[in-house]
């Protein structure tokens, strides 16, 4: 897809595309928080795991959802969030294991949720919020309310069993999940392409009567474009879809992997094709926005996130007596 098909594509309005760009940004500068935060040692425990350099894929995604869709990620699932609207104090707060965060500091960085928003929780276990999903594609048919469970997981959990069960039983009872792959070619350390025989991962997906797509995950345009057309299909009753969005983490796997297992060239080529930096050169080229707009966007975003980390680090741990509670669903 050329950029300019990409564009016309997506349908945006002048203001949602330079919304979105703001969305990436702050995504990025989220992350970027969120790993100097654990240098600072304010961080609880000592796994992170990053989205630099999926920001379109979250973005993207995420403006293509409806209120009333829910959601599942995997442990790298920080921008979907804040896409979708979190407050990024509280999510700090949560990352920083304080008591105001959206899991009480709880959960932490792996195992946030919102029910509110719709956020039905992430999950450290590859593969583990698939099903999950699917419980909330199930819950939306069943009530009858027009949205879509939609369950981001990265190429980690593209050969596991448990999505092949969640298809064949998505498909079969035509439920509303869009499955979308974050593929940012590597499983921890392992290429895709050394796990996966084959890698038609949308074929795959048609296979089990999922109607699968593939698009460029450095362009947010596009996984706009990509991801609308899908969960549209979705919602209209026909059953399940898959979109494999093919992008890249420019950090290694967490937050202490320096990615010893790719070549320098291979991070170059990527990070050439940053999303954020393609997106913006797109709508300054076009007279969208102009450059020193763009600068302020990005100021505007490290401030916010300097001050919500600041707010957040000053915040109270859970008290020893929560230990046990929030265990279990308290009666109704």
């Amino acid at each position: 897809m050329t950029q300019k098909d990409a564009t016309q594509s997506a349908g945006l309005s002048e203001p949602e595309r330079v919304e979105l760009l703001r969305t990436m940004i702050r995504i990025r500068e989220f992350e970027d928080m969120v790993g100097e935060s654990y240098l600072r040692g304010h961080t609880a425990g000592s796994m992170l795991h990053l989205s630099v350099g999926e920001e379109a894929v979250a973005a993207g995604i995420v403006k293509a959802m409806a209120p009333e869709d829910v959601f599942t990620t995997h442990h790298r699932g920080h921008g979907v969030f804040l896409a979708r609207g979190a407050d990024p104090m509280r999510m700090f707060a949560e990352v920083f294991g304080k008591s105001v965060g959206y899991c009480k500091g709880k959960g932490g960085s792996m195992h946030i949720a919102d029910i509110q928003l719709g956020h039905m929780g992430a999950n450290a276990i590859v593969g583990a919020n698939i099903p999950i999903s699917l419980g909330g594609g199930f819950s939306l048919k069943y009530r009858d309310v027009p949205g879509v469970s939609v369950a981001f997981f990265g190429d980690g959990a593209i050969n596991q069993g448990v999505l092949y069960e969640s298809m064949n039983m998505a498909a079969l009872w035509k439920l509303p999940v869009v499955f979308a792959v974050v593929n940012n070619q590597y499983g921890m350390g392992t290429r895709v392409d050394q796990a996966s025989a084959s890698l038609a991962f949308a074929e795959r997906a048609e296979t089990f009567g999922v109607k699968g797509a593939e698009v460029d995950g450095m362009d947010v345009e596009a996984v706009y474009g990509a991801a609308d057309a899908l969960l549209r299909y979705s919602r209209e009753g026909n059953g399940p879809s898959l979109l494999v969005a093919n992008a890249y983490r420019f950090y290694g796997h967490g937050r202490k992997d320096p990615s010893p297992y790719r070549t320098k060239e291979e991070e170059a080529k990527w990070k050439a094709r940053d999303p954020i930096a393609l997106f913006r050169d797109r709508l300054v080229t076009e007279g969208v926005i102009t450059a020193e707009r763009s600068e302020r966007i990005g100021a505007e975003a490290v401030t916010e996130m300097e001050e919500a980390a600041a707010v957040a680090v000053t915040q109270a741990d859970p008290a020893p007596e929560e230990l046990y509670t929030d265990v279990f669903a308290e009666e109704l």
